[in-house]
């Protein structure tokens, strides 16, 4: 197998909470991402699922930057971005880049989209006034719009047509990789589907490798090719995403697929209810962090935490009972 394009160790991101009483300040973690390796291959989509809140969002952030983490590693293309000095990162961002779950409040208002799209290009001074129009015109064209639409502002577009702009800004210099923060969520769902194919055909058009994150595993199950499962800041399990959605090892996987609606109303399946609440990341249970919830939870399961372990054919599962 090639060098991976991105390799990810160890990586934690803990939020201090300031816990104040009468008598004691005691200052605590919110363990939002908690020791997670991966690797991601050049051209590859790979898939983070899992509940809302379980630190999906914060995995792709902290990965760019954009939030500091608190401990791992991150090479990109042989180089550690958490080592990277101001003027290097800025280098960098040419290669990495995001697509925001909002396309709303991600766009500022008060520019037009000749403004929103060329604003890379004038961070990085590249190409004078002329050549950044036709550049922002070349890049709509390509997300499926109009140069037409380049002094107009993002409350004159819909929802789908703001993605695109996002979608359109974040492929200005022409990186190599990008994490789609939920980039179809706030969309309607006759408009998701286009917006993702849109996504694969750029993908193959330019060569892209994307970290996609999201909560709709019929989404997940479209566009990715492996896909990794997040439980309360930890990987559960990761696995190709034939042998995810045939064969899921990991009780939290099992059950998340479950509840994916069928359009056959004849397909019996059987439904994974899970007990109780997700525990809180600010405390999270001793040993495997699913075992209060988790239906197959053994004595072990309290008192160690189990290690992502390959079992076969790169499937990866975090289970004292697989």
């Amino acid at each position: 197998m090639n060098q991976p394009i991105l390799e990810v160790t160890n990586l934690k991101k803990y939020f201090p909470v300031n816990q104040t009483s009468l008598f004691s300040t005691q200052k605590q973690y919110v363990k939002a991402v908690d020791d997670i390796s991966f690797t991601i291959q050049s051209g590859e989509t790979m898939g983070f699922v899992g509940e809302s809140g379980c630190g999906k969002s914060t995995v792709g952030r902290t990965i760019l930057r954009l939030i500091e983490p608190t401990d791992g590693q991150v090479i990109f293309e042989g180089q550690d971005i958490l080592k990277l000095n101001s003027k290097d990162l800025r280098e960098m961002r040419k290669e990495m880049q995001i697509i925001f779950q909002d396309p709303y409040a991600s766009l500022d208002p008060r520019k037009t989209v000749k403004e929103i799209i060329g604003e890379a290009f004038h961070i990085h001074k590249i190409g004078s006034s002329k050549e950044i129009e036709n550049q922002v015109k070349e890049l709509l064209r390509l997300v499926g719009m109009g140069p037409d639409h380049i002094n107009r502002y993002p409350h004159e577009f819909s929802g789908g047509q703001r993605q695109r702009i996002g979608i359109a800004r974040a492929l200005a210099l022409n990186p190599k990789f990008v994490v789609c923060d939920e980039p179809v969520s706030a969309l309607d769902v006759s408009i998701q589907a286009q917006v993702v194919n849109l996504m694969k055909d750029l993908q193959q058009k330019l060569g892209l490798t994307y970290l996609f994150i999201s909560h709709d595993l019929r989404i997940v199950k479209h566009i990715c090719d492996r896909i990794s499962v997040m439980y309360l800041g930890t990987l559960v399990e990761i696995a190709d995403k034939a042998d995810l959605y045939t064969s899921p090892l990991h009780p939290y996987t099992q059950a998340l697929l479950s509840a994916i609606p069928t359009t056959n109303p004849k397909a019996k399946r059987q439904r994974i209810i899970l007990e109780g609440d997700v525990p809180s990341p600010m405390n999270p249970p001793s040993g495997c962090r699913f075992h209060t919830r988790c239906p197959e939870a053994q004595e072990i399961c309290k008192l160690k935490a189990p290690e992502l372990r390959d079992l076969g054919k790169n499937h990866m599962v975090a289970c004292h009972m697989r």
